[in-house]
């Protein structure tokens, strides 16, 4: 079973990382849910403290659909609701699509980006993980102050000051140790959202950080809406790709209404 942690009462909502991140960027959002729902942060396979895809598997979205998919069996969930960050908000909307949820929430999902964007956001990543390898120390010390955070994580914070120190550095650990990292960047590539009429019968919401320059703000949310209508779009005002730290409260507002649906 994959590595998670299960907090709250109420409807269950499973909460999905993006690619390099780990369970714990969902804490600030889960200590304001826990009263009125039941959320089970995950570990992807091969991120945070959870065994990678078994060995011969290519790490392909669909893989990785298949892998929650399987937990919500071994956990006992019958068509929870899910939100998902980046890569896990590209796997909430596919599982939107195979009809295994009650409702879908996608924050900054990968798939509505043009081939430039595409290399862009794939380029920005190999870098972030590249210097967290090699500079990880010098990293995690420049952590310890306002303006180190504003400086070093900038380009995925909306409001990098607020981060928490300690939850920073043990991202840093985190990214550095994921052994998915390498086999599931290149496959990340190869997904773009595609049948969004498909999604019609599931509520889906899509939550987009007007300040997120990894997945551009100024281009791809209109292309979410293009391809999915009759979801909720929901900006993210001040928030960078990242939403569930800069803005705890409005990602949490947004999940509330979002998961009161299609139960």
């Amino acid at each position: 079973m994959l590595v998670h942690d299960r907090r709250g009462s109420g409807p269950p909502l499973v909460l999905i990382h993006g690619i390099g991140a780990r369970r714990g960027a969902w804490d600030p959002v889960v200590e304001l849910l826990a009263a009125e729902r039941e959320t089970i942060a995950i570990d992807l396979p091969g991120f945070g403290d959870s065994p990678p895809l078994p060995a011969g598997t290519v790490p392909t979205i669909e893989a990785y659909l298949d892998a929650v998919e399987q937990f919500f069996a071994d956990a006992g969930l019958d068509r929870p609701h899910v939100a998902g960050n980046s890569m896990g908000g590209g796997i909430a909307l596919e599982l939107a699509r195979r009809g295994c949820v009650a409702s879908a929430t996608a924050l900054s999902p990968i798939g509505f980006w043009n081939e430039a964007e595409k290399r862009y956001s794939r380029a920005a990543l190999k870098i972030t993980r590249f210097f967290s390898v090699h500079a990880g120390g010098l990293l995690k010390r420049g952590m310890g102050s306002a303006l180190g955070r504003q400086l070093l994580l900038g380009q995925m914070r909306g409001r990098p000051a607020r981060v928490d120190p300690d939850a920073a550095r043990m991202d840093i650990d985190r990214l550095v140790g994921a052994s998915g990292w390498d086999a599931t960047l290149p496959e990340l590539a190869r997904y773009q959202f595609a049948h969004g009429e498909q999604l019609d019968p599931i509520p889906v919401t899509i939550g987009w950080g007007t300040r997120d320059r990894l997945l551009i703000a100024a281009t791809q949310p209109a292309r979410a809406r293009a391809a999915l209508p009759h979801a909720r779009h929901v900006p993210l005002d001040g928030c960078g790709h990242l939403p569930m730290g800069d803005d705890p409260e409005a990602v949490a507002a947004l999940l509330r209404v979002a998961s009161s649906s299609g139960a």
